[in-house]
Parts: structure tokens; sequence; C-alpha cells
């Protein structure tokens, strides 16, 4: 299939090109023919072809003779909420996240919200459809809407110890048209913030731009509010709200790393011992936290699908990426990007500290790079390469995801991108910023 949209962990594509009303058709009668479910949660974003796709969706589900359960408007972890919920056998979120306009695509789940990637299943799905001669079922499924922000809402809101914690703290919000607005607004009702809006509104024309807060030139208008009001945080999400990102009170950007040691420490207060799945890409400052706390560090490969499976064979109470997702045992072993925040301003309440205060010391701790990507042409040489390089004289070489090298006072990581032709370094020092950038600009020049 030319330019397929069948990616590693989802389906994406240009509407009309790469994704079309056929395929979106064909989808449904492929999942029900591989996974045979009875009823399937089916939601969708603000994008404008989305309620076209999943009406598509709806009819090839409907007729292989599947009842779909319409969820409506909504985020990709408000069908991994409901899925097991409603005890639906399957999901899908038709959504591309923060991809441009003019694009959409699909998040798949089995019964339990178990992602659906290229190892279980979602290529076998692309080779149905490519091959063709899908048959529908003689008894036909029907469609019926269900409203489930409700109990969405109070599941989010039980991470929390105390609900009153957050009255008077100002908060600015940006979830940049996306749908992240209402869900917000259910969520903090009652919890007695004082909070500033942003682009609150869902548009699936994106007046501001597309939500997609990792890119910088997306961040200032959230920084510059929570400068401007003297709000004690700002929280921004993507478009389909499975990530959210924080700024301090100086309106300061928080790499997603140093928020992944900040849940650890929340989580492991609550459940001692517990076990933390963290990515492999910046990992001392996660490693250092959840030992302190008494916890056990678990690394493992990039990418939600693997994270999730980790941390269902090891019972884990939380996983966290560097970039932005976070997974909570409690929240059916998903990310959400509705949790995070809340918990993040608990522990803000109960330390009695500034976002700054928590993060800021971690920061001088072990100062990082930010992901930083070049496209190359033979990613997997240019790896290898760089790993004869700098092994001599290293005190661990790991291969969990790319390869890890760690030195005594820096270490670094550098993969090839699951979706993209790109390849990511990201590297972290013991406290010395000026080593932090020699051995960047050294390891990109290699690269370069």
């Amino acid at each position: 299939m030319s330019g397929s949209p069948f990616l590693a962990y989802d389906i994406r594509g240009k509407v009309g090109e790469q994704l079309t009303e056929k395929m979106a058709y064909d989808v449904g009668l492929a999942y029900a023919e591989l996974f045979k479910p009875r009823k399937v949660v089916i939601g969708r974003d603000i994008r404008p072809s989305s309620e076209m796709i999943q009406e598509r969706l709806n009819d090839g589900f409907n007729d292989a003779g599947v009842d779909v359960l319409d969820i409506g408007l909504c985020g990709t972890e408000v069908v991994y909420f409901s899925t097991p919920y409603l005890d639906a056998d399957g999901g899908v979120m038709v959504t591309a996240s923060h991809n441009p306009k003019g694009y959409n695509g699909m998040k798949l789940v089995k019964r339990d919200s178990v992602p659906i990637s290229r190892d279980n299943g979602l290529h076998t799905i692309r080779d149905m459809i490519e091959k063709g001669g899908l048959r529908s079922s003689v008894t036909k499924g029907y469609r019926k809407e269900v409203d489930i922000w409700e109990p969405y809402a109070e599941k989010v809101l039980s991470f929390m110890n105390d609900r009153s914690s957050l009255e008077g703290m100002k908060v600015v919000t940006d979830p940049g048209n996306g749908c992240a607005g209402p869900a917000f607004d259910l969520i903090s009702e009652g919890l007695g913030m004082d909070i500033v809006r942003m682009h609150h509104e869902p548009d699936g024309s994106f007046p501001a731009g597309i939500p997609n807060p990792i890119l910088p030139e997306m961040r200032g208008a959230v920084s510059d509010m929570v400068k401007n009001v003297k709000a004690d945080v700002g929280i921004a999400w993507d478009g389909d709200f499975d990530r959210c990102f924080l700024f301090d009170e100086e309106g300061t950007f928080t790499e997603g790393y140093y928020i992944v040691g900040l849940l650890a420490k929340k989580m492991l207060k609550m459940e001692k011992g517990g076990k933390i799945v963290h990515d492999p890409r910046l990992v001392w400052n996660t490693v250092e936290i959840v030992n302190e706390n008494g916890g056990t560090p678990l690394r493992n490969r990039t990418g939600h699908a693997f994270i999730k499976d980790r941390m269902r064979e090891e019972n884990a109470i939380y996983g966290g990426e560097m970039s932005a997702h976070h997974y909570f045992r409690d929240f059916y072993y998903c990310d959400t990007g509705m949790v995070p925040w809340l918990i993040v301003l608990e522990l803000m309440a109960e330390e009695g500290k500034k976002l700054s205060e928590l993060i800021g010391d971690r920061m001088d701790r072990f100062p990082v790079s930010g992901e930083i990507n070049r496209r190359v042409i033979d990613q997997t040489s240019v790896i290898s390469n760089i790993e004869k390089r700098y092994s001599p004289g290293a005190v661990s070489v790991d291969h969990t995801d790319g390869v890890s090298i760690e030195h005594e006072l820096y270490r670094f990581n550098l993969r090839s991108s699951n979706t993209e032709p790109l390849i990511r370094l990201n590297v972290e020092t013991r406290g010395d910023r000026d080593l932090l950038r020699e051995k960047t600009d050294e390891i990109l020049s290699f690269i370069e």
C-alpha cells in the first residue's frame, strides 16, 4: 500500500489520499473479522473530517454485525476509559492528534484498552484491506450514543487525595482549540481554582495553530499569559489531550522528563514500593527519585504499546515518557493528559512549593539537551558508528531502544524514530551544563 497510513502504533494520513472513506469502512470490517468483537466504543476529535470517518467506521462495524457505542467528541483517553468501563470488546479513537490540518487517523484498542499496534494486529488489518474480499454479516449491528462524561471525570478525580487542595490556585489553560476544553471544565468544576482560559472552544480549523506544545513556537501564548496574570501554573494539551504540558509561575516550559520524576514521587507516596516504568532516552533523574522514594525503576522501550505491555507485566503503578505521555495502572494502564496536571498541582499544594521549586534543583542536578532530531538516510549505520566511537570507557552500553551510552559524568540515547525518517538524540549530564553543550555539539557533528 503506497504511502500507507498504517504506522507503528496507529493509522494516520492525509484525508482523501492516504485515508479515505472506504478505508475507514474497511477498517471496521477488518477489525471485526480479525478480533470478532460483539461491541466496540468509538470516539472522535474535533477535526472537520472526523465525523465523516467515524460514520464510515460505524458503518463498517455495523455491517460486520458489531454494535457500536458512540461516545462522540472526546479525547483519546476517554476511549481508553470507556472501553473497559462499558465492558466493550474494543475501541477506536478517530484522531490525528497533533498532525497538520488535512490529516486524520485512528487509534485502535482491544478489550481492556490493550493497544493494537503493528506487532499484534494493526498491520494485519492493513494487509486484509489491501487483499480485499472483506465481507459484511447477514446480521447487522446497532449504533447507540452513550454519554460517558460523568463517570470519566470521576475516574480522573479519584487520583486526588484532597479535592479542596487546589482551592485558590491560579491556572492558565490552553487546549489549543482541541478537545481538552470541555473535559477540563467538567473535571475542574468544584475544585475552586481561579482559571484563565485560552483557545478553549473546540475548533477543527485550529485558528491559534496546530495544538502541539512540544513545538517551541506553540508555547509563547501560554508563557506570556502566565506572566501577565501572575498565575501559579500553565497547562497546555495537544489536540486529543493524551499529553499535557506544564509551565511554571515564570511562564517557563517544563520538560516532560522532570514531570516524570514528580509523578513517580507522588505515586510512590500513595503506594510504597511500587514499580515505575520509564523510557530510556533520559533516565538519571527518574531513577534517582524512584530509588529515593523506595520504588523500583524499570527501563523500557519507548512507545505507548511497549510501555503499557511492560506495566501490565510488572503491575507497575505508573509509567512515564519524556514526550509527556503519562500512564497509570489505575487508569487501565493507559496514558492520560488530565490526571498528570491534577497530581502535580496537588503535590505543589501539599509541599507548599511553586513548580519551579519542585523541579529547579532537579534541572540543575541533571541538565538535558532536549530531544534533537536529524534527518539521515542510513539511521542504522549512523547509530552503529556513534556506538563504536563512544563505547570505549563507557560505564554501560544499553540497547533497550536504539543505543544508550553512559559515562561517569554524561550519558546519551540515540534512536531511530518509530514514525518518521529521523534520528533522535537526547543528552544529559551530572550537573555540568558546559559538558552538556560540549557533548551535544560533538555527537551532532558526528551524526551530520
